[in-house]
């Protein structure tokens, strides 16, 4: 199946000039899906990580999946204040303003391989926030994978060395 013919594009969205790529019309799609979640394991089932991290709220349909089809642990990371209990954090960049992103202490261990999962790379700054979380916790980041990466922005640019595996790409503003 070509997963891009099944992701919505939303004009305007969340502001004018933004083309919003929507995955949720993805997820309407059992076969994409499957199609997403069985590409990303066959990428990482022979040399799994010991963990997996995904990055709210759209990245934990897919990295919980894999998670559960890998037979690794699954880690959050999360906006501010959503998750109980110790939490280190990591504020990074927008376009105006800044952000946060948050991990239990113990979400990873230290020496552990993991990979992120998103839906989408931008302009890679909440994933670069979230490798700087996990170095904290004593992990490195092997990989991050997206469903969709939007090359024109350069979020993988921002991410090198970091590898970047993405199933789709869209080349729009």
């Amino acid at each position: 199946m070509d997963i891009a013919s099944v992701i919505r594009n939303v004009p305007d969205f969340p502001k004018p000039g933004i083309q919003f790529k929507d995955i949720t019309t993805l997820l309407l799609h059992p076969e994409a899906h499957r199609q997403v979640i069985d590409t990303l394991a066959a990428r990482y089932r022979e040399n799994a990580p010991d963990a997996l991290v995904a990055v709210e709220s759209r990245g934990f349909i897919f990295g919980s999946t894999l998670a559960y089809v890998l037979n690794v642990p699954f880690a959050l990371a999360r906006k501010p204040n959503k998750l109980p209990g110790d939490t280190v954090s990591e504020s990074f960049a927008l376009e105006y303003g800044t952000d946060t992103v948050e991990m239990h202490v113990d979400a990873l261990q230290p020496g552990w391989r993991v990979v992120i999962v998103d839906d989408l790379l931008a302009t890679g700054g909440t994933v670069a926030a979230v490798t700087r979380l996990a170095a904290r916790l004593g992990a490195t980041v092997t990989e991050a994978a997206f469903v969709v990466e939007l090359p024109l922005l350069k979020g993988r640019e921002k991410l090198a060395p970091l590898p970047v595996f993405s199933l789709v790409s869209f080349m729009v503003e």
